[in-house]
Formats: C-alpha cells, sequence, structure tokens
C-alpha cells in the first residue's frame, strides 16, 4: 500500500487518509471568522451604546499594555461583549447565568452559561475584566470578585460599575423605561430606604456606595482608582460644567445614579 499521501490546497495541509479532516477544519475556521467579522460589522452599525462606547474611550486612554482578550461577567444579552470585541478589536467572551442572548452578538463574539462566583477559565486567561451593573445582583459579590481577580493577568486591568447606593435618583439614563416605570422603581426604592432595607440582601436594586464598592475592591486587587466623575463627564458631556460642580462640591455621591472603578491586579 503507498504510504499516504499529503496534498496542498492554499494554505491548507490534509492527508488523504484522513478524508481531508484537517482541510475542512481549517475552511471551517476561515468561515467561522469571516461570520464574526460580518458579525462585527453589524455590531459596528446596529447595535450602539454610548455608555459602552464611552467607557472604552477611558479604557483605552488609561490602559499602556496591550488587550488581547477580555472577559464580560454578567454579560445579559451580550450586546455589551459584541462592543467591547468592535471598538477594541479584540477577542471577548461574555459569561451569564441566564443565557438569553443577543442573536447578533452572539454571533459577533463568544457567550456562554456561566456562574461569576465559579468561572470556567484557567488563571490568568484575560487581560481585560468587565462588569457593569452586575455585583448587586450576587449574593456571594466578594466571591465573585475573587474569581474575577483570578482569571485576571498580572498586570490585567479590570472595570467594575454598579449602582450607587446613596443615589437620590436613579434610573433617568435608563434607555428602555417609559417615565412611568422610572418613577415606580424610584418610590420603590425610596420606600424601601424609609423601611431600612435599601441594600442587596434584602431584594433591593440598591447597588454600593462609593466607599463600599471601593473597600470591596481593594481587598481582592492591588490598585482600585474612582473614574465615577470621569464616566459621567464624559457621558454628560453637553452638561460637564453641572457635573463637574457636583464633583467639586461633594455631592456626587448624592446625584450620581452610579458609581465606576478601574484598576489592576
Amino acid at each position: 500500500m503507498l504510504p499516504a499521501q499529503k496534498k496542498v490546497l492554499g494554505p491548507c495541509l490534509f492527508s488523504a487518509s484522513r478524508d481531508g479532516e484537517e482541510w475542512l477544519s481549517g475552511l471551517d475556521g476561515k468561515r467561522s471568522n469571516r461570520r464574526a467579522s460580518l458579525a462585527l460589522a453589524r455590531v459596528k452599525t446596529e447595535l450602539r451604546d454610548r455608555k459602552t462606547e464611552v467607557i472604552v474611550g477611558i479604557v483605552r486612554e488609561r490602559i499602556s499594555s496591550p488587550i488581547r482578550r477580555v472577559l464580560v461577567v454578567g454579560c445579559g444579552s451580550g450586546v455589551e461583549a459584541a462592543i467591547l470585541a468592535s471598538e477594541l478589536k479584540v477577542e471577548v467572551v461574555g459569561v451569564d447565568l441566564d443565557g438569553s442572548f443577543d442573536s447578533a452578538a452572539a454571533a459577533a463574539v463568544e457567550l456562554r452559561r456561566g456562574d461569576a462566583t465559579c468561572l470556567d477559565f484557567a488563571d490568568g486567561a484575560f487581560d481585560f475584566v468587565f462588569s457593569y451593573h452586575v455585583l448587586e445582583h450576587i449574593p456571594a459579590y466578594r466571591k465573585a470578585l475573587a474569581e474575577m481577580e483570578r482569571v485576571l493577568s498580572q498586570r490585567g486591568t479590570y472595570f467594575v460599575g454598579t449602582p450607587n447606593r446613596l443615589r437620590l435618583l436613579g434610573y433617568l439614563g435608563s434607555k428602555d423605561a417609559t417615565w412611568r416605570d422610572k418613577l415606580v422603581w424610584n418610590v420603590v426604592d425610596w420606600n424601601a430606604r424609609l423601611h431600612g432595607r435599601f441594600r442587596n440582601e434584602y431584594g433591593a436594586h440598591a447597588g454600593f456606595s462609593p466607599g463600599e464598592l471601593k473597600a470591596a475592591l481593594e481587598q481582592v486587587f492591588d490598585r482600585t482608582e474612582d473614574i465615577t466623575l470621569l464616566y459621567y463627564l464624559r457621558v454628560y458631556q453637553y452638561h460637564a460644567g453641572l457635573v463637574s460642580l457636583l464633583g467639586k462640591l461633594g455631592l456626587g455621591g448624592f446625584f450620581f445614579p452610579s458609581v465606576y472603578f478601574m484598576g489592576t491586579k
């Protein structure tokens, strides 16, 4: 019997004795990459989110080391993960307990069901870990933070944002909510406050105060920086004077509805 012949077709090499499995694998990879590229192009034109794009701008300014792989913890529909992939031009993986992913986002990036307190990734697998308004929904949030630190590479960067528990009003920037929804949610929040139950553990959508979130992050990560004021200056750039004044007067802790931190491992 003649030895298995090898044929070359373009960059792919396959053995006739394996029925072209290696060549087909290479072809499937090319098709998959093209589908992902087309999906990302659609994300760029159809799935836009001003707040996520602002965060990307801040990340670009403050991270000097290259980002190759990003993990989005609590990715929800996956749209944020897809926008991050489109804007940063990197590989992005999103995990969420729900698994109800947007089809366009799922075509652009890898989205999978997963538990933030038990991430199914190797140590140091990601250069950047992103978590936006998720931590307040996780009872064992300290364990989730420890997992984020574990899968982050040395000198890797994280971004964590949550609602501000000290806010006077919230939800005003919610895109998919009516004004009636926003009013009802704020009434529910204030009712919980008046009864001393405005905390995550009591089921309220409370979040963390700036001090609480900073303390929790500092227990896990080497460096923690509050970028809340910078975030709101960018998001509301046409009202930057008012935002800056609130920051200078120390009132941001009550008027900014959310808190945002970045730092390194």
